[in-house]
């Protein structure tokens, strides 16, 4: 007999404890655990472990059955979160002052990268029209996009993508969430660009003549204001 749904213990264990099990792991952990992971501790596989934790989210996001928490689900990982709308009741009673609302500039960035993904900095820059240093390592410390390779061109400028981070903030499962954005182009032309849909269609080869952070850019103000927090 296959023992894998064994747990040390020799006794199977049932879907419920297996949620029990789950639940406290991803309660302790307070970050995303992968199904990976969590699987050798219920002695199951990967898949189905996200079958499982899949049948929990049913139950955690369940309408009729308020909760302060929320079970998110990543393409190879699951967090519990807190609501949003929850936020301001959670700073009180930890007594937090400071908010972690993202600058306007720091989301257009991250709108940039997150739907052209992965881009260098110059690339940022172009479609900006502005110099995007500050808000790139920014967002690095933040841990909202990271470094994921070198692009092959001259100079191998550095690639960034977003991060599993981004998603929970943004409340997404997966980059395929993201909601189309339509953009007024220079010649007042409408377009919608979705995720994987390059602003400018390829990467730029040259660094463009890029303006100081602060003044207005190609893609000032297209970005729409977000209530998400990145703690």
């Amino acid at each position: 007999m296959d023992n894998l749904n064994f747990n040390p213990d020799g006794n199977v264990l049932p879907p419920s404890e297996r949620f029990a099990v789950i639940e406290a792991c991803l309660f302790a952990a307070g970050h995303p655990l992968t199904y990976a992971r969590l699987g050798e501790v219920l002695g199951i596989g990967a898949a189905e472990c996200a079958d499982t934790v899949e049948k929990m989210a049913a139950m955690y996001n369940n309408p009729e059955f308020p909760r302060g928490v929320m079970l998110i689900r990543f393409p190879e990982s699951c967090q519990l979160c807190t609501k949003e709308q929850y936020g301001e009741e959670i700073k009180q009673a930890l007594g937090i002052r400071r908010g972690g609302r993202l600058s306007a500039s720091l989301l257009e960035v991250l709108a940039v990268i997150a739907y052209n993904q992965p881009v260098t900095r110059t690339f940022v820059d172009t479609v900006r029209g502005v110099d995007s240093a500050y808000a790139v390592n920014a967002l690095i410390e933040k841990n909202m996009i990271e470094p994921c390779g070198k692009l092959d061109a001259p100079g191998r400028p550095t690639l960034y993508k977003t991060t599993t981070d981004f998603l929970r903030v943004f409340g997404l499962g997966a980059l395929e969430e993201l909601p189309a954005v339509r953009l007024k182009t220079d010649t007042g032309e409408d377009i919608e660009i979705v995720p994987g849909q390059s602003f400018l269609g390829e990467e730029p080869e040259s660094e463009p003549e890029s303006k100081p952070e602060g003044e207005s850019g190609g893609a000032e103000g297209k970005t729409a204001e977000s209530g998400q927090t990145a703690e």
